[in-house]
């Protein structure tokens, strides 16, 4: 299935440039201007690129490099820095509280590029679609009002709560093939289904684009895979990166884009080349994307962008593909090429508890009894921004179908929800009677938001969840971290395609295969599953939904901005210190982190995102997931290495907070792939509203190094990572650091020391000095040294006046 192939190693990246301004808010996209990029492209091929033959990733970075005329020589993958101008911002109402915060800081009037707010991550799930809205205006009005005026003032489209998912409104209304998108999601690649190159980011990111600051961004390496054959009956786009994340990991994609070619692509619908490119971030790549195709023309024409369509199709030779010598000789272009064949992938699970621990439908049930899984599926859930195209639900209709043929239901003791991803797509869900369908086999059809995909799921009254039991679930979402759909970290959730969930929902069982096992009808006769069968596109077209959810374009510059003084969930920001000029010393390390520490392990979702647009209240959950590995792997305990100060022992916030009122910095030591997962800065602005200077880890996810940099925390890695981390393993002494290099840091100058001390009842025992590097650009050293990037972005603003 799988043939991963070393690219020539000589091949160098090179880039080029576009400017924006923003429109005011839109309800759809315009037609790119494509003349420009080919200019911008042109210029760029006969300067700096020597007309090398270019991926199509390269080429849409290309034609959205900042300055091309400014540069003298390529940049070089996974080394130089590119400046961009992205032409859209997109952002979803968690991340973009804290964004629209800093963005109130900048001094702009208006947003410079066109920008949307999308209400998808703060309406929980429990008692099903409009109570659930109607229940998160009472719980996050002023949120809500909040985002609200915001977007009035500053020339946003406002999506209100119930009116889908950002990833799937992004696809039906903004994305558009060959532009560049910042989103406040991990999750924004979903728009490389439809040809853009759509990079998640954190909200200080996002402000550099509403600001009309050029956007940086390490020269990723590309990443090809070569798609050959085509799906058979029981597959789904779903299973290839399902496979992907197996063959890669969750770090294998760091520092590339992962481009799709071959003649499987066209065998590929809009919405699951979507699905594919959404899970991409799994694997830690920097996005992913797949050329223009007839499967996205249809799609843009489907959904009332006929025009670009017709646009995007001129384009699809010149640029919205791969140049031609790419295509005969991929390995020489590609930093790497992966092999899939599509006619003989099989279903899969990934999990549980990460995203890349796959088996393939076949191994399923010994791997379930081999490991001591819960064979009983407590809940099956279909939908999210992963998996809620019209194909996808259509297909799993097509199941439920059967199954009410047979006086069938889902299985007992087993729930089953769906999640539509937009409200366009639940009208059509309901006119074309898929809803019937679902909720004759007994489902429960949820609001068109993220619900249990991001941890807001009020299952509080199941037993497993109330006694902290092991159980399964399976869903076709993107993402499987420990508690992070129901609280409960013992609830292990299997990642596959929403065909395989709905097979699990009427088997009741983890090890079921519907391609070999039978099912019992309610008379007890054994039958079969048919293949399900769906439609790509609606044969009426997509239904128009409910007026109410169309998106607010109401453009109020002089409007006034509500923030109570007395709130508990909003909070103005105060600008972050400046670096002082001197080394760090006398810095405590506050915690070893052992293992896999995500976001979610840094910034909790679920109960706290009610916090999201108060720093000081969420502050109370940093870290709380993390691993002790000084303490034996305890998970949020510390000890207070500051004689005198209280708590002696205590949580990783409580003695956060104790260091920042004694004036004491501190650092985080951590494991490989620090921050993985989701894009939320808050896991870099709690630290560092907390006191934190340095994180130094064995390795960085992209996102999350980049928020550190943005907030003014120095992220540092171990030279030696195999051997320094296990200096601050196991370790009972006081360990305090001290830096050599700091005041000289340089983009030519990567390296950093320190100067770790053991101390015992107040005496140094032991001294090591340890080798770290940086990868700080010039840019990004002038926001560390300013404080944060906002920081110097209001200074910029101020100098202007």
């Amino acid at each position: 299935m799988f043939r991963r192939q070393q690219s020539l190693q000589g091949i160098v990246r090179r880039y080029a440039t576009v400017t924006n301004s923003s429109g005011g808010p839109q309800a759809r996209a315009a037609v790119p201007n494509y003349g420009l990029f080919n200019q911008r492209l042109t210029k760029a091929r006969s300067t700096i690129l020597e007309n090398r033959p270019l991926t199509l990733a390269q080429k849409i970075l290309y034609a959205h490099l900042h300055d091309v005329d400014s540069m003298t020589a390529a940049p070089v993958a996974g080394e130089s820095y590119l400046k961009l101008s992205p032409d859209r911002v997109a952002m979803q109402d968690a991340s973009a509280q804290m964004a629209i915060l800093q963005f109130m800081l900048s001094g702009m009037k208006q947003t410079a590029v066109p920008t949307s707010i999308h209400c998808d991550h703060l309406v929980e799930a429990y008692q099903g679609a409009d109570l659930d809205v109607a229940r998160s205006w009472q719980t996050s009005r002023e949120i809500y009002e909040f985002l609200q005026a915001a977007s009035q003032k500053y020339g946003i489209a406002f999506w209100k709560p119930g009116s889908g998912i950002i990833h799937q409104l992004v696809l039906e209304n903004y994305a558009a093939p060959g532009t560049l998108m910042l989103g406040t999601d991990s999750h924004t690649p979903n728009a490389g289904g439809l040809g853009m190159l759509a990079i998640g980011v954190g909200g200080a990111d996002a402000v550099d684009a509403m600001a009309a600051i050029p956007w940086e961004l390490k020269a990723p390496r590309v990443l090809g895979v070569h798609l050959h054959g085509s799906m058979h009956a029981w597959g789904n786009p779903k299973d290839v990166i399902l496979a992907l994340a197996g063959k890669l990991s969750v770090r294998g994609g760091t520092g590339y884009i992962i481009e799709y070619f071959g003649e499987g692509v066209d065998s590929l619908s809009c919405t699951g080349m979507a699905t594919i490119c959404n899970m991409g971030a799994e694997v830690g790549a920097t996005t992913s994307v797949f050329p223009y195709t007839s499967s996205m023309a249809r799609y843009l024409k489907a959904t009332k962008r006929a025009d670009i369509a017709a646009a995007a199709t001129a384009q699809q030779a010149r640029y919205l593909s791969a140049d031609v010598q790419v295509a005969a000789d991929p390995a020489q272009f590609y930093d790497e090429v992966v092999d899939i064949d599509l006619s003989t992938l099989e279903p899969g699970y990934n999990g549980p508890f990460t995203p890349d621990l796959y088996t393939p439908r076949s191994k399923m049930a010994d791997k379930v009894a081999a490991e001591g899984w819960s064979d009983h599926v407590s809940a099956a859930l279909i939908g999210s921004c992963t998996n809620s195209s019209y194909q996808d639900l259509s297909r799993a209709a097509s199941l439920a179908r059967q199954a009410s043929e047979h006086g069938l239901q889902v299985a007992k003791g087993t729930e089953f929800l769906v999640s539509p991803g937009s409200e366009q797509i639940r009208a059509t869900m309901e006119r074309d009677g898929i809803q019937e369908a679902f909720e004759a086999i007994g489902a429960k059809v949820l609001a068109n938001a993220c619900g249990p995909c991001i941890g807001q799921w009020n299952r509080d009254e199941h037993p497993a969840v109330r006694n902290r039991e092991s159980n399964s679930i399976v869903s076709s979402f993107n993402r499987n971290f420990r508690a992070r759909n129901d609280g409960n970290p013992n609830t292990m959730n299997f990642l596959t395609s929403p065909e395989m969930v709905l097979s699990a929902a009427l088997s009741g069982r983890l090890s079921f295969n519907p391609l070999a096992d039978e099912l019992k009808d309610n008379e007890g006769r054994p039958f079969r599953l048919e293949p399900p069968t769906g439609n790509e596109l609606p044969a009426a077209g997509y239904a128009e939904g409910r007026d109410e959810y169309l998106p607010l374009l109401d453009h109020q510059p002089a409007k006034q901005i509500p923030i109570s003084t007395k709130s508990m969930r909003l909070q103005p920001l105060e600008a972050f210190a400046p670096w002082n000029g001197q080394e760090f010393k006398d810095t405590r390390v506050l915690i070893t982190v052992q293992g896999k520490c995500t976001t979610d392990h840094i910034s909790a979702a679920g109960k706290w995102l009610k916090y999201k647009g108060h720093l000081e209240n969420l502050a109370r959950n940093t870290l709380i997931g993390a691993a002790n590995a000084a303490l034996d792997g305890r998970v949020n305990e510390v000890r207070n290495a500051v004689d005198g100060l209280e708590p002696a022992q205590g949580t990783i916030p409580d003695v956060a907070l104790a260091y920042k009122k004694a004036g004491v910095p501190w650092v985080v030591i951590a494991d490989y792939n620090y921050g993985e997962g989701s894009a939320r800065e808050h896991a870099a602005m709690q630290p560092r509203f907390l006191g934190c200077n340095m994180v130094i880890a064995r390795s960085f996810a992209r996102i999350h190094e980049t928020n550190l940099k943005k907030q003014g925390v120095l992220p540092l890695v171990f030279a030696r990572p195999d051997e320094d981390y296990f200096i601050f393993t196991n370790n009972p002494h006081e360990l305090v650091i001290r830096t050599q290099g700091v005041v000289d840091l340089a983009e030519a100058n990567p390296t950093v020391s320190l100067v770790v001390d053991r101390v015992q009842n107040g005496a140094n025992v032991e001294t090591h000095t340890i080798q770290c590097n940086h990868t700080m650009s010039a840019d990004q050293i002038s926001w560390f040294k300013a404080g944060s990037a906002l920081n110097l972005i209001a200074a910029q603003q101020q100098a202007d006046l």
